[in-house]
């Protein structure tokens, strides 16, 4: 029997409620003279706005000198209660008459950052010596604790203890490409998602249908304009495949970015007087996964134990070399690799197909997701030209930038 999926204003807001500076994106209902579509919206006490006026794309409004500012003065139009349509933001089977929540970006490029954690580091390296097998990963995990033990934990990369240990792991034999990206000089950096591919909150994510190792990774995400400012933060969940990616790093693309791998949500926060990068840097991200079968998972990822700074992470995805003129979505990467044992012993955690998985963090709010395999939820169609398509449909093209 799946488990029921429902969202609710009390847990999917932020602890602060509305305090802070609440924008996302909604699919919005025709009305007699506008055709329905995707809108940018801000949440206020009395209700939610359409500031598409203001800023047709979440792009164009993180684009802006004073983002913050222009959701102020934006007056909006009502769209709905905060109530009605968080409620049916959760499912499929939504009224077409309300409005319902979307993932909180749109024409920005989606990239992650890799093993920042020095756990998550680890796990990746066991991963790829055992070959994506979860039973061969115990004995690896214990081959690799055993030398390096909490090492890891306190170094930073690109320093000098970090190419002592590098030297001590080359002639153990373990040295490892994601030990290179984990505590060397160049972080990873990849594509997370194509442009408008991510699902927001309250949507069923996807399992490549042959994957047999798989798990969540619960992420806060930052929002990066084109010259490189942070402009607020959202959560996120990067849907891991680790049978994939342990079979062949060349499999990234496979492990990482299937049909509904990517979901980010509820609400973009900006920064502004009530939030800002250091509350980012001191963040607790917590994960509950719910099966149906009543098996319950919790996890939680600190962020004062990232081996990179965020803003360091920034400055690696935007720069002279690498340009993104719509901004950028990053993923900061997780502390959390679940391995403790779901069904037989030494398996390791999997997901199964109707796992709820809920990811919350104080000042950002809860994401809540269902598992489904990636060919059985609701297929990608509205890709950039049918949002182009769209928005001149609502005389939104040439009104303001995009």
């Amino acid at each position: 029997m799946t488990s029921p999926l429902s969202l609710s204003v009390t847990d999917t807001l932020p602890s602060d409620g509305l305090s802070g500076t609440l924008v996302g994106r909604a699919w919005v209902p025709a009305t007699p003279s506008t055709p329905a579509g995707p809108a940018v919206v801000v949440l206020r006490a009395d209700g939610v706005f359409d500031i598409s006026d203001a800023a047709p794309t979440i792009s164009s409004l993180v684009e802006q000198e004073d983002p913050v500012a222009t959701v102020r003065a934006a007056s909006g139009r009502w769209i709905g209660t905060l109530d009605t349509i968080i409620a049916n933001t959760a499912g499929v089977a939504r009224n077409p008459a309300h409005a319902h929540l979307l993932a909180p970006c749109d024409l920005q490029v989606i990239k992650a950052a890799g093993v920042t954690f020095a756990a998550s580091l680890l796990e990746r390296v066991i991963e790829e010596q055992a070959k994506g097998d979860p039973q061969g990963a115990v004995r690896v995990r214990e081959q690799i604790r055993a030398l390096v033990g909490d090492s890891l934990t306190s170094i930073r990369p690109d320093s000098a203890e970090a190419r002592e240990l590098k030297a001590l792991l080359i002639e153990q034999g373990l040295w490892s490409q994601y030990l290179e990206v984990g505590i060397g000089p160049d972080a990873e950096v990849f594509t997370k998602a194509p442009v408008l591919a991510a699902l927001g909150t309250g949507t069923e994510i996807g399992l490549h249908p042959n994957s047999v190792w798989n798990n969540p990774e619960p992420e806060i995400v930052l929002s990066i304009d084109s010259r490189g400012r942070v402009l607020g933060a959202t959560l996120g969940n990067d849907v891991n495949l680790r049978d994939f990616e342990g079979r062949s790093a060349l499999l990234l693309g496979k492990a990482k970015d299937n049909n509904g791998s990517c979901a980010i949500g509820p609400f973009l926060r900006l920064f502004d007087e009530t939030f800002s990068i250091d509350d980012v840097r001191r963040a607790t991200v917590d994960l509950r996964v719910e099966g149906s079968d009543g098996y319950v998972l919790r996890g939680t990822s600190s962020m004062d134990q990232i081996t990179r700074d965020p803003l360091d992470l920034v400055s690696q995805t935007l720069s002279s070399t690498h340009q993104y003129p719509d901004g950028a979505l990053l993923f900061l990467g997780t502390l959390f690799a679940p391995i403790e044992d779901r069904d037989a012993a030494g398996a390791g955690f999997t997901h199964k197909l109707g796992d709820i998985v809920k990811i919350s963090s104080r000042h950002l709010g809860t994401l809540v997701n269902r598992v489904n395999h990636s060919d059985r939820i609701e297929p990608w169609t509205f890709g950039v030209r049918a949002l182009m398509a769209n928005l001149a449909a609502r005389g939104l093209l040439g009104t303001t930038s995009l």
